[in-house]
């Protein structure tokens, strides 16, 4: 493996050749060595196109890095059937949490319905330690707590099992694709990832230039 590996949205083949799925994330530890991806299931691997009217609960699950043969640019292959990587554990769980009144109400008033929504007394858990960072493709990247939005996710870089950092996509404060270097990413939630970076520092990361 070498930098540029592991692109959102590349495809996942088991070793018997079936495609299971897409990249939709990547874990990464807090040495920022690469933890794991999660896969994100084809409707053919998760059998939903066989019943196109059900709502599938969960369809991500986690691969750890041991799993992983080789790594093309949109092609990612483990060395893992495709029946073992059923068996994988699923990246989102889910747990009963408090509700409102009105939640509650909306769940029962869901029951009748044809929606397919989670119930509000049902939230959903990403299986990953605190100190893992999850990066998505298309991902909101924000400054600390500013509320500054630096751009979005459209690469990851890795050197080795090694993350150099992400590439941004100039929807924010930039005007063309940069590379945040791996140092400034401090965390990520549900929502964003999270740079700490100061100005001085913004204005010397180093414009992104894909290999031929």
């Amino acid at each position: 493996m070498k930098a540029d590996d592991f692109h959102p949205g590349a495809r996942v083949v088991a070793t018997d050749g079936k495609e299971i799925g897409t990249l939709a994330h990547v874990l990464v530890e807090g040495d920022y060595s690469l933890e794991a991806i999660v896969v994100r299931e084809s409707r053919g691997f998760s059998g939903t196109w066989l019943s196109p009217g059900s709502m599938l609960v969960n369809n991500e699950f986690v691969v750890p890095r041991a799993a992983i043969k080789s790594v093309e640019h949109d092609r990612i292959e483990l060395s893992l059937t495709s029946a073992r990587a059923r068996q994988l554990r699923p990246y989102l769980s889910y747990r009963e949490r408090g509700e409102s009144l009105t939640e509650e109400a909306e769940d029962q008033a869901g029951v009748f319905g044809s929606g397919p929504e989670i119930p509000g007394w049902v939230e959903q858990v990403a299986n990953k330690p605190a100190s893992e960072l999850e990066i998505d493709g298309g991902e909101n990247v924000m400054l600390g707590h500013t509320g500054r939005k630096l751009g979005t996710v459209k690469d990851v870089l890795f050197d080795g099992d090694e993350l150099v950092g992400v590439v941004l996509r100039p929807d924010g404060l930039f005007t063309q694709e940069v590379i945040l270097p791996r140092r400034f990413l401090s965390r990520s939630d549900d929502a964003a990832l999270f740079a700490q970076i100061e100005d001085d520092d913004l204005e010397k990361l180093k414009p992104f230039e894909a290999k031929d």
